[in-house]
């Protein structure tokens, strides 16, 4: 029996695992996330443009479904699903997200505020004429190469023809394994200018290409601030662009103002539309403004128009200023114009982009022009064939009546070899053995008609020759001389420019740091209270004091403080929760207040409030907690004056609780309860005044299984009574022991 050797090929694990990420991340980067400099395309972008094209969905044909364009693509080019197709079609058929769309959306493409595209089956598309005579033209000319698809059924174009800089021009926006491109869109016009600055003179910097190109042009339009910063940011390819939005004022009658947002910034597409407007209703909710009177968003088809209502002596550059700090109508662009160049991944400056891109109009204007000096040598050649022919129509037709087959013609004329075949004359078959026409000459000569030999077609035949001879020296011209080549391509540039540039939506400036001045709130006296449920309000001092007694049966914790104090909400988990009075409504008596989980960290479902009290009267108390384990301890309230919203009131023991939290300045005894009926009742001054990261000292001992549930503050004179067995028991009748003790089961 044999043997079959194995090659057994040892290595070490984290060198495979090394190598293999590697390949993965470079086919991430190369194949999928990071457009080509050249063209600006990712390979699906890329793939559905030149799908399209082969499927002739032009621009001045009908649209075509969607889905047939992604499942001819995905079965065609590219085999990575059909959303990642669908996304990308979309998104170059999108106005508000590409500086020029490509694609020519017929149906439902989503929306500004960020609405998702129908599905495939719905929406319908075709190319727009920019994309298929800038970016796909001259494909016929062997301007690009070709490669096999993924399983080398069909070839497609490495790269497209593109003859402007789209990746300026459109943007980018990738991320790949370890790194990400976030590239701004730019005004074509500019661009190109650029472009031709830099033709003109290679040695041209950053700075003197942004003479031509201001910074971006962002298809919502807005405000860039740091203008002084673009430099560096051009020059390095990386960079943070600050923008705003578009404020207008509009004047009412009776002196009301609007202000009205009419452009948003580029990162405020989508949802954050949404939350600006919430984010916007928040600072009125929590008084930060009390000029805004109504927010609506009036925005349509023609544009964005966000209004603010505001009151007839609002401030109105302060309000301005205050929604540039407080929401997304002043945001930041993180630049990092990164894309595949040579193959691999760079960081590439804005001289660097242009570079690259005149590189590749020159590579590809070289061979458009070879190709077509190619095309009229051979038109040449058979046109020369042709009028040489004329020349001895006789002779050729004497041939062709002698002759008994096309090869013997086709010899005669090229070879001369006039063997087999009938001359009228010996001159004739002299004449024709000196004839030296050319395979491709002799092919036309016997495949024209004889209507090229009416004189007219004869003169017209040698007209085209000059022209064909005129055109063979200008693409030689074109071809072997730089400024020829430079001319032509700034003359295509030209044209485009002139077709498809449109003015600058984005202003670019150097605008002041936002100063928004906070109006201090008056301190007025108000009524804070909290019902059963957590619901929180404030409401009138005389309100409560006119309805106190119904008030005082509904309400768990009320308080009278100021509108600038903060609630502290103690939780049997041992966390302090603060509220700022000033974030609640003051409403009226019967209104409903607002739950304290929308205003704090405090969870309903989780938590459980022991204890509710102003930190104004906490700050100078002295607080008393007691816990299931039967803990006790007295703590500072200056503890807890803290800016956190949660803080640690106590520390608690594993599976501890607290059972209680209050203010014990009036206190002269405790009493803690069990859930056995255990009692127990201590003066105060047997508890230790301790920091409130500690757990605190025992202050009744239990059975096993025990648990303190309650426990009280006596003043020492006044009676205190507890339902107890369904009766009432007065705590005052305890025996006074010390803490720490097993305290008694009284009888009822």
């Amino acid at each position: 029996m044999e043997t079959r050797e194995e090659n057994v090929i040892r290595t070490d694990y984290s060198e495979v695992m090394q190598k293999s990420y590697i390949d993965y991340a470079m086919s991430v980067i190369i194949s999928r996330a990071l457009p080509d400099v050249r063209d600006g395309l990712k390979p699906v972008q890329r793939r559905t443009l030149y799908d399209m094209y082969e499927l002739g969905i032009r621009y001045d044909h009908p649209y075509r479904k969607c889905a047939r364009i992604v499942g001819d693509t995905m079965g065609k080019y590219h085999p990575h699903g059909d959303s990642s197709i669908y996304e990308a079609l979309v998104v170059m058929a999108q106005d508000f997200k590409k500086g020029r769309t490509l694609v020519d959306g017929h149906g439902n493409f989503g929306s500004i505020e960020g609405d998702g595209a129908a599905a495939m089956r719905y929406t319908e598309a075709r190319l727009e004429k920019l994309t298929q005579e800038v970016f796909l033209a001259d494909l016929d000319k062997n301007v690009v190469d070709f490669m096999p698809n993924f399983d080398e059924t069909e070839k497609e174009p490495v790269v497209l023809p593109v003859r402007i800089p789209n990746l300026l021009v459109n943007g980018a926006e990738g991320i790949a394994v370890g790194m990400a491109t976030s590239i701004p869109p730019h005004n074509l016009g500019e661009v190109v200018d650029a472009v031709k600055a830099y033709i003109k003179n290679s040695d041209i910097s950053v700075k003197g290409l942004m003479r031509y190109l201001k910074g971006p042009d962002f298809p919502t339009g807005g405000i860039v601030v740091n203008k002084d910063e673009l430099l560096s940011i051009y020059e390095t390819g990386v960079g943070k662009i600050k923008l705003r939005g578009k404020v207008e004022v509009e004047k009412l009658k009776g002196g009301k103002k609007l202000l009205v947002v009419t452009e948003i910034p580029y990162t405020m597409l989508g949802a954050n539309i949404g939350k600006f407007l919430n984010d916007a209703a928040a600072l009125v909710e929590t008084r930060k403004t009390t000029d805004i009177v109504d927010i609506s968003n009036q925005s349509s088809k023609e544009g964005i128009r966000i209004v603010f209502e505001l009151k007839k002596d609002a401030d109105v550059e302060n309000l301005k200023n205050m929604l540039y700090k407080k929401t997304r109508l002043e945001d930041t662009f993180g630049v990092n114009m990164l894309a595949v160049a040579d193959g691999k991944p760079e960081t590439l400056s804005l001289r660097k982009v242009i570079e690259h891109h005149v590189d590749f109009l020159f590579e590809i204007t070289t061979r458009k022009y070879q190709t077509l000096l190619s095309k009229e040598q051979e038109k040449k050649e058979i046109q020369e064939g042709l009028i040489k022919a004329c020349d001895v129509i006789d002779l050729i037709i004497e041939i062709l009546r002698g002759s008994k087959s096309r090869e013997q013609v086709k010899k005669c004329l090229t070879e001369g070899i006039t063997e087999g075949i009938r001359f009228k004359t010996k001159t004739a078959e002299k004449a024709a053995a000196k004839l030296c026409f050319t395979d491709k000459q002799a092919d036309a000569i016997l495949d024209m008609r004889l209507y090229r030999l009416i004189g007219l077609e004869i003169q017209a035949l040698q007209a085209e020759y000059e022209k064909t001879l005129a055109n063979i020296a200008s693409y030689e011209d074109i071809l072997n001389n730089y400024d020829s080549m430079s001319a032509v391509i700034i003359k295509d540039l030209d044209k485009i420019k002139r077709e498809y540039a449109s003015p600058r939506r984005t202003l670019i400036e150097n605008a002041e740091e936002a100063v928004y001045e906070e109006k201090k709130q008056e301190e007025a006296e108000v009524c804070f209270l909290m019902d059963r449920f957590g619901y929180m309000k404030l409401v009138d001092p005389g309100v409560y004091e006119r309805n106190r007694e119904a008030v005082d049966s509904e309400y768990r914790y009320i308080y009278r403080c100021m509108n600038t104090d903060r609630i502290c909400i103690f939780t049997e988990d041992g966390k302090m929760h603060t509220v700022k009075a000033s974030d609640l409504k003051t409403v009226r008596l019967r209104e409903k207040g607002t739950p304290a989980d929308n205003l704090s960290n405090y969870d309903s479902s989780k938590e459980q409030i022991i204890y509710v009290a102003p930190l104004s009267l906490v700050q100078k108390s002295m607080m008393m907690f007691a816990t299931a384990d039967g803990m006790v301890k007295l703590t500072s309230g200056e503890e807890f004056v803290s800016s956190k919203r949660t803080i640690a009131s106590t520390k608690l023991n594993e599976n501890d609780r607290l059972i209680f939290a209050g203010i014990s300045d009036e206190a002269a005894q405790v009493v803690l309860k069990t859930n056995g009926g255990a009692f127990i009742r201590f003066p105060i001054s047997e508890l230790s005044v301790m920091k409130k990261n500690a757990v605190g000292t025992k202050g009744i001992k239990m059975k096993e299984g025990e648990l303190a549930e309650h426990a009280y503050l006596l003043d020492g004179h006044t009676e205190c009574l507890i339902d107890y067995h369904e009766k009432a028991f007065s705590l005052n009748k305890i025996k006074l022991g010390k803490r720490g003790g097993t305290g008694v089961r009284p009888r009822v």
